[in-house]
């Protein structure tokens, strides 16, 4: 069965680049799908187990890498040669590792993967689901990866200074260029050791028959040097001008904007790490009763741990112990805490707030919710937007095309009479000012940011095609119970006959054994009162109950087991009739004696959630129109509709139904959305152009969506809805920019209007920007 694995690559500079990577990937043996992206400096990949050195050989051979990782761990529980061997087995099973090597000897493995987040754990995992125990390296043994390009940098300003400097004072009239030699020696390290990744990257693409940004800069620079070098041999020390400057100075301002442009892009990716960070490293497991700090990777299923006051809870977990207010604010975006007690779920990496809690651990590894909300990120942040396809159309032919004006523009000044000399450095600037880069990065920079803010406030988008069309929606469909509704009934109205009779605290005492939604629902609305006990309790299947409460014969049913009691209901049939009509569900109380008479009834009903009618109204100044999709009947669905002031109802709908009602609302050209939360809803989910799923819903609705709301709150549609049009409108603006640039500074150099030193300037600017121009989308927040 094919899996999915991702893989970090190194040496991308543009979107040449990511779809050269791509285009290998999809060749190599076992691969069925891959998505490369720049900004993120990965890929995503679909294929078969045991593919990944054929996929890492693909990677190479177009003259990428993919960073590898090294760890030993400790394995405890094997006895022979056979637990070795299952241990490795098991260990090399894991998505994104290359070799494993277990040595019973020492009683460790040796194991060689993929370097990607959460690896660790998932290693530790394997060997634990394999009957072994195993543990990680300490601190001071654990691997240390280094990413630095702050050293050629430095380097290459130190270098470039002395020729850049002189250069500000001819416009004055000031001629203080260092000799030739001077020039040579400080232009000449920077070109050949520091500019050395420019020709390894370019002459890879050469090889694989393409071009890169690495190749026009490579070409470039290699031209002005080399032409300062032919006039320094041909005129000596009387040569009046050189172009070692232009080289060095190019080759340091294409290495400043990649260093810049790495700062911004990992800014980019700060909501995973946040939200890795989120993972402690300790857990305090109970173990043969007493508490012993452990690593995350090492506690399972079934396990208790505790959390202490101020801690982050490990892992998913039921509350076995204790009481507490749990900050779940960084992944759901809710701010305010939420009380927990013995027997409710809380999620790993929540804050506890005040008190001890002794948490069974329901879930670890990948099947926590954390693990799938960074899953959800991830897989967003690495898909391609449909906009980012006709990107990647245009980055294919762009080194091309380039290399075709700077051929044109040395033989279009040399033939005009320009000379050698002016029409290289004019085919030099062409090459130097275009860039690809930012083409490249125009798209994913913005997404990535788009994500990951989304995810800091509850709203988590599956993929880049659901926040690109989101942006469109004209019409969004609701389902009814648990999207606008709380999902469960809860009591709406009590009314008496005689206000003296205490009508909620004797339903109530009746039902206090029953497990029925509605009883509940009633011992939840009279949780205040102090109810007396009941005695000589009597269930009828279909109908209602009685007993005896403080000496009265009373009975709790409906409409129809009074009337075949006798029980006179027409001092409360006006508004019986009134809520009904709402699609509250009645409960009426009665005493029976001698002359039974009405007490009094109890309407419950699933009721609205706070935010609902706001939700309703922001999509309406968004220009949005809402549907409410029910199965109940028409006036119950109608009644909500019209207190939210929705524009459309679709009543008695079955769940098998709901798709071809999407569908249905499709015709025309509409941009529809639906909205859900239960199992029911997965296939409208799907037939939607955008499926929004609330996070307290069920997992089959969360795959089948492209957005889920973590906090249910229907009104993080309009949000999601907001964060769409503010994402694509970076979008559009970023490649707007990336064309502008080239479209403008192509000509420009061509006809001798810009120096090579200043395109050098505005290629290194562009990229930067078009990166800082999407990370303005941080400053995103939904609307109160």
């Amino acid at each position: 069965m094919p899996e999915e694995i991702r893989l970090p690559i190194a040496g991308m500079t543009c979107a040449v680049c990511a779809g050269r990577v791509e285009q290998a990937l999809l060749k190599a043996p076992g691969v069925s799908a891959a998505a490369v992206n720049l900004a993120g400096e990965s890929a995503r990949i679909t294929a078969e187990p045991g593919s990944l050195p054929a996929v890492m050989a693909a990677v190479e051979k177009a003259g990428y890498q993919v960073p590898l990782q090294s760890l030993t761990l400790t394995v405890g529980g094997m006895s022979c040669a056979t637990c070795a061997g299952r241990v490795e087995r098991a260990l090399a099973a894991v998505p994104g590792v290359l070799a494993a090597t277990v040595n019973l000897a020492t009683e460790s493995a040796q194991v060689s993967f993929v370097a990607q987040d959460s690896q660790e754990s998932a290693l530790v995992a394997a060997v634990t689901r394999a009957g072994y125990q195993a543990s990680l390296p300490t601190p001071d043994t654990a691997p240390v990866r280094h990413h630095s390009d702050t050293w050629p940098l430095l380097a290459a300003l130190l270098l470039s200074l002395p020729l850049a400097l002189p250069m500000l004072g001819q416009p004055f009239g000031y001629h203080l260029m260092l000799p030739p030699l001077w020039q040579f020696l400080l232009a000449t390290p920077v070109q050949f050791w520091l500019g050395a990744r420019f020709y390894r990257a370019g002459w890879h693409a050469l090889r694989a028959g393409t071009g890169n940004m690495d190749l026009l800069v490579s070409l470039g620079t290699s031209a002005a040097w080399g032409l300062s070098v032919f006039l320094w041999w041909r005129h000596g020390e009387q040569v009046h001008h050189l172009y070692f400057e232009a080289s060095a100075v190019v080759i340091t301002l294409v290495l400043l904007g990649k260093w810049l442009e790495s700062r911004a892009k990992r800014q980019t990716t700060a909501a995973i790490r946040a939200l890795q960070a989120l993972r402690p490293e300790v857990v305090h497991l109970e173990v043969d009763g007493a508490v012993r700090d452990m690593a995350l990777a090492v506690a399972v299923v079934g396990q208790v741990v505790q959390v202490r006051s101020g801690e982050r809870i490990p892992l998913d977990g039921e509350v076995l112990e204790g009481s507490s207010g749990v900050d779940e604010s960084l992944m759901t975006g809710e701010s305010l805490p939420v009380a927990k007690q013995p027997g409710d779920a809380v999620t790993g990496g929540a804050i506890n707030g005040e008190g001890l809690l002794r948490i069974r651990i329901t879930a670890t590894g990948n099947e926590t919710v954390l693990a799938h909300i960074i899953r959800l990120v991830e897989d967003a942040q690495a898909a391609k937007a449909p906009i980012q396809r006709l990107v990647d159309r245009v980055a294919a032919v762009f080194v091309p095309v380039v290399l075709g004006i700077a051929a044109l523009t040395l033989a279009g000044w040399v033939w005009a009479g320009g000379g050698w000399e002016t029409a290289l450095i004019n085919a030099v600037a062409v090459l130097v000012i275009a860039c690809p880069c930012a083409l490249g990065l125009a798209t994913p920079a913005a997404i990535m940011a788009g994500t990951g803010v989304g995810a800091r406030y509850g709203i988590l988008i599956k993929d880049a095609e659901a926040l690109e069309t989101a942006r469109r929606l004209t019409l969004v469909a609701f389902d009814k119970t648990g999207t606008l509704t709380r999902g469960k009934p809860e009591v709406a109205a009590v009314l008496a006959v005689d206000e003296t009779d205490p009508v909620l605290r004797l339903a109530a005492s009746l039902q206090q054994s029953s497990t029925h939604p509605l009883a509940q629902a009633m011992l939840k609305a009279a949780a205040a009162e102090t109810l007396p006990p009941v005695s000589g309790l009597q269930t009828l299947a279909g109908r209602g109950l009685r007993g005896e409460v403080v000496g009265r014969t009373l009975c709790l049913g409906s409409s129809r087991y009074l009337q075949e009691l006798g029980v006179s209901m027409a001092a409360l049939q006006q508004p019986s009739e009134a809520l009904a009509a709402e699609g509250k569900t009645l409960s009426w109380l009665a005493e029976l004696g001698a002359t039974p008479r009405l007490l009094g009834l109890i309407a419950c009903g699933d009721l609205l959630k706070e935010s609902a009618t706001t939700a309703i109204d922001r999509l309406r100044a968004q220009g949005i129109r809402t549907v409410l999709v029910s199965g109940d009947h028409p006036g119950a669905v109608q009644v909500v509709a019209s207190q939210l002031g929705m524009d459309e109802v679709r009543a008695n709908v079955l769940p098998a139904d709901k798709a071809a009602l999407v569908t249905a609302l499709k015709q025309g050209g509409a941009v529809v959305a639906m909205v859900g939360d239960g199992i029911n809803d997965a296939p409208a989910l799907a037939a939607a152009d955008v499926g929004i799923a609330m996070g307290t819903g069920t997992d089959v609705a969360m795959h089948a969506a492209g957005i889920t709301l973590m906090r249910g709150d229907p009104s993080l549609v309009a949000a999601a809805i907001d964060l769409s049009r503010a994402t694509v409108r970076k979008i559009r603006q970023n490649l707007f920019w990336a064309f502008f640039y080239n479209v403008v500074g192509i000509p420009l150099a061509a006809f001798g209007l810009l120096s090579p030193v200043v395109a050098g300037a505005a290629m290194a600017l562009s990229s930067v920007s078009v990166v800082s121009n999407a990370l303005l989308l941080q400053r995103w927040r939904p609307k109160d």
